[in-house]
């Protein structure tokens, strides 16, 4: 798959490619100082780009193809992974994903939305997109963790819910309103975490928890930038102010009290190492489960309803 180069990159990797030439011909040349200049250049590139992101610039990271996604987290930072299919009523949806896993000493239920790499897995996955059926397995996958008291670890990562005419049909709306109503009292601890784009009921429908965890180049938000320029401007020429607008990246979810923690992710991003990203995943799922697994479960639940309870309310 060719690498996928996102336009504020582009000068970070002319300047990359320059140096790597560079190094090339040093045998030959004594060129050692101009080398030297030259890879400062590019560090102190990287960090002016890398630490002045537009929202809209953090919105195409999230959605960077080399991103590590949920199976890929899994595997990386879990052992004994058992992925469980189907919703007992319809089939297996292969947009989300879950299972029983061990993060080291503890043992947890992972379930997450999960994309393709290429056309083929994207079609496989449905652009991780779920189906009424998704959610479902979702919920019985809950339930499961529930009857066998181990915490729950979700991964949000979707660019919505599968809008067709069948979904509907199957009661998509219902399915998602149902895991809402249900993850609002399940009695073992739920961690949320954002890996990616959040979008809409899409992403809520498996997005209730007692901790909500975002990466730091994410987006969590009702609409798209692109959906909110067409509705506003009816173009979606617009899409950078719309970003804006929505305020949808990890810091400012943060301020609004909608998202408890965000998780750092390697230099440049999660898909440029990501090992290091399940790693700083990993420490800090296991710093939340150390914390949540000591709360009685009545007070879980009371907790999470007021959490939630609280986003959205203002006074005159």
């Amino acid at each position: 798959m060719a690498k996928t180069i996102l336009e504020f990159e582009k000068p970070i990797i002319e300047l990359e490619e320059r140096l790597a030439q560079m190094k090339r011909i040093s045998d030959d040349l004594n060129i050692e100082s101009e080398i030297q200049l030259i890879e400062e250049k590019v560090k102190q590139l990287k960090e002016s780009v890398y630490k002045s992101l537009t929202r809209w610039q953090r919105v195409q990271l999230a959605r960077h193809p080399e991103r590590p996604y949920t199976l890929d987290y899994i595997y990386l930072m879990t052992q004994d992974f058992i992925e469980l299919h189907g919703d007992r009523y319809y089939k297996d949806d292969k947009a989300i994903v879950g299972g029983f896993a061990k993060i080291d000493e503890y043992k947890v239920m992972i379930i997450g939305h999960q994309k393709g790499r290429d056309t083929k897995s994207n079609v496989y996955r449905n652009f991780g997109m779920p189906n009424p059926e998704g959610y479902r397995k979702a919920l019985r996958l809950m339930k499961l963790a529930e009857k066998f008291n181990k915490p729950i670890i979700t991964m949000l990562d979707t660019p919505g819910a599968f809008p067709g005419l069948e979904a509907e049909e199957r009661g998509q709306a219902e399915a998602i309103a149902r895991n809402l109503l249900e993850m609002s009292r399940i009695k073992v601890p739920i961690i949320v975490v954002i890996i990616g784009e959040g979008a809409s009921g899409g992403a809520l429908g498996i997005g209730v928890g007692d901790r909500i965890l975002m990466l730091e180049n994410c987006w969590y938000s009702v609409i798209s930038p692109e959906s909110c320029s067409s509705i506003l401007w009816r173009s979606w020429d617009f899409k950078e102010q719309a970003a804006e607008a929505l305020r949808l990246t990890a810091p400012d979810l943060v301020e609004q009290k909608i998202v408890d923690r965000i998780v750092p992710e390697p230099f440049g991003g999660a898909h440029k190492n990501h090992e290091e990203a399940a790693l700083m995943l990993k420490k800090v799922l296991k710093e939340e489960l150390a914390q949540l697994v000591k709360i009685k479960a009545d007070k879980l639940v009371d907790n999470r309803l007021e959490k939630f309870g609280k986003m959205g309310a203002w006074i005159e």
